[in-house]
């Protein structure tokens, strides 16, 4: 893709603004945050930090196109006009560079939010997330707090080829030190945003450039500023007997599709949210896998170590391994790098279609 190798190599300013508003010209709020108790999750990070930033002199957003602009996907909007250059700072296209500057924050005590525009391009910054920030507490003998937020969309968006579209949560699951947060609704964005901020530790918040725009349910609960949620705990999103989906992130609404498709054949899918992928909440699965005695993954990355293929081990090594009916499925995206194709693309991510078929497999039903 043109465009691709335009941002990455020449690094152009103006060439990232319009990938990015190709991306978002769906789906783009500029509502008021709240409006008859519906929440997009736009919204809800947007006030996350917000509220956030008030509530906490020392935490302050850091990122490409952040401040002026009011961030490339607008998560950041209107931050800049309510806590001006000092908390709200646009950087050079260097995310090595300012990743630094921020573990550098954190050692000294701020509480950084760094944003990279996509995952794809933390990939520059890896050495500060795993080295600096994932480690040092422990080489610091419990001396060094990092309490940084590395947070932007991660995986696959739409249309953006191979070098945009990467999930990145079992690579940064793979790493002690971290704790890896991949959400699905607005609840989840706002609650879990919250409580990433406030942890002493460095928290990579993975959201999901095609959630940006969906608006959720909210309670009143979830819109008081006191409004956060535990990390490593997953939620069960949909009740259910017969079989257990277990996703995160976009994964989770595939999901929740396929339970919907699955209870006109009369199966009653069970669907848990991780929201968390470390700390994992294995109690809440074994929970619901003692109940329906099949469990089914569903994950946008790639299977190969996965997500998936982690709590399928740790199952496979427990006693819930006896509570099995069938063997554990995978749904995943396709072993390969995203092809930019958007026929392409749909075959490589994993449909409601696939998990249904993939049930039905598992149940001997046709």
């Amino acid at each position: 893709m043109e465009s691709t190798r335009i941002v990455k190599n020449v690094g152009g300013l103006f060439a990232r603004k319009w990938l990015c508003r190709q991306v978002l010209g769906r789906n783009l709020s500029v509502s008021a945050a709240v409006r008859a108790k519906q929440l997009t999750v736009r919204d809800a990070l947007n006030t996350a930090i917000d509220e956030e930033m008030e509530r906490d002199e020392r935490v302050f957003v850091m990122g490409e196109e952040v401040a002026q602009y009011d961030g490339a996907y607008k998560i950041t909007r209107g931050l800049w006009k309510k806590y001006g250059d000092k908390r709200v700072i646009d950087t050079p296209i260097t995310e090595m560079g300012f990743a630094g500057i921020a573990t550098g924050a954190a050692f000294a005590g701020l509480r950084p939010i760094c944003e990279f525009m996509t995952f794809n391009f933390s990939m520059q910054a890896i050495d500060h997330i795993i080295n600096s920030a994932a480690k040092t507490f422990y080489m610091s003998a419990g001396a060094v707090n990092v309490p940084i937020v590395f947070r932007g969309p991660n995986g696959a968006a739409s249309g953006v080829g191979a070098q945009h579209s990467q999930c990145f949560g079992a690579w940064y699951a793979h790493c002690p030190g971290l704790k890896v947060i991949s959400p699905y609704s607005s609840e989840d964005c706002r609650g879990l945003l919250k409580a990433a901020i406030r942890d002493p530790d460095p928290v990579v918040f993975l959201e999901n450039e095609i959630l940006y725009g969906l608006p959720f349910e909210v309670s009143d609960e979830v819109l008081s500023k006191d409004f956060v949620l535990p990390i490593g705990k997953a939620k069960v999103e949909r009740a259910g007997n017969h079989v257990t989906l277990v996703a995160h992130s976009r994964a989770v609404q595939t999901s929740l599709e396929a339970a919907k498709e699955l209870s006109g054949s009369g199966i009653d899918a069970e669907v848990i949210n991780l929201r968390s992928l470390r700390p994992l909440d294995m109690d809440t699965i074994l929970t619901s896998l003692a109940k329906t005695h099949h469990i089914v993954m569903v994950e946008q990355g790639w299977p190969t170590a996965g997500i998936g293929a982690e709590i399928s081990a740790r199952i496979s090594e427990s006693n819930a391994f006896f509570q099995l009916d069938a063997p554990v499925l995978r749904v995943s995206g396709a072993d390969i790098p995203m092809p930019y194709a958007k026929t392409l693309e749909g075959a490589c991510l994993p449909q409601a279609q696939d998990v249904v078929r993939a049930v039905k497999t598992m149940l001997n039903q046709k």
